[in-house]
């Protein structure tokens, strides 16, 4: 088969799938991982396709969001956010305090929590809570405010219970990121609760899936670099995490389950 006949076949996966995967293309073609990597590069010039970690995803491609009524019962579990769950729930230490994020990854993260040793967990969600009675080895403390329908609470009052602690450790997400405008979300009463957070945050972690990054939400919340560490999946396009380490960000990119 003829190199450009190769390109022409994996351009048609990654537009039929919306991403193919280095491991793919040199299984069904018989060639190297870094003969693999130059046919994507080479379609990434044509404007096919995005490098990411581990391949490459379609131009301009949104991946499936997970449903905003924050029914955690019956919300589907999205491989990507399992597993950056997974990877940031390791990052706590015995006595830390933390503060975790509400909404699909303060969730997620519930069945990766250490369970053999002592911690501070603040939160600003009714569901979180409600989850955490069982956790024995925890401290749990709820900020206070008006409750969104989605059992969070960011409001005034709410901040305002946030700024008079401090964090060793927060978790937090959001709408968007790019290296140019940073983080950024929907309102500007979550932005602002954010905030309060960073200010009296010693080390602060990102989650992001990455159908996120490289988008601009509403409101901005902070620059890229008030983060110290970003995590994220292997869809994350390469540039973007380029771009991103030159704002002196970690990045740390998991990876999908075998």
């Amino acid at each position: 088969m003829f190199m450009e006949e190769r390109h022409q076949e994996i351009a048609e996966v990654i537009r039929a799938n919306g991403k193919i995967t280095v491991a793919q293309i040199v299984e069904k073609y018989g060639i190297s991982d870094e003969s693999a990597r130059r046919d994507l590069r080479i379609l990434e010039q044509k404007g096919v396709c995005k490098r990411t970690h581990g391949g490459a995803i379609l131009q301009q491609q949104v991946n499936v969001i997970p449903p905003m009524d924050r029914d955690f019962d019956t919300m589907p579990v999205f491989e990507n956010y399992r597993a950056i769950a997974k990877a940031a729930a390791a990052q706590i230490r015995e006595n830390d305090t933390v503060y975790l994020c509400s909404g699909s990854f303060g969730f997620r993260m519930l069945e990766f929590l250490p369970r053999d040793i002592h911690y501070t967990l603040v939160i600003n969600s009714v569901d979180l809570g409600k989850a955490l009675r069982a956790f024995e080895n925890i401290d749990v403390f709820i900020a206070g405010g008006k409750m969104r329908r989605s059992g969070s609470l960011v409001d005034g009052f709410a901040a305002a219970f946030i700024s008079r602690l401090h964090f060793d450790l927060c978790f937090l997400t959001g709408a968007g990121l790019t290296a140019d405008f940073g983080l950024s979300n929907g309102t500007e009463e979550t932005a602002q609760f954010q905030r309060a957070v960073l200010k009296n945050t010693r080390r602060k972690i990102l989650l992001l899936s990455s159908h996120k990054i490289g988008t601009n939400a509403f409101i901005k919340v902070c620059d890229a670099d008030a983060f110290d560490t970003l995590i994220t999946d292997w869809d994350c396009a390469e540039d973007h995490i380029a771009a991103l380490e030159e704002q002196g960000l970690e990045i740390v990119v998991v990876e999908a389950s075998k």
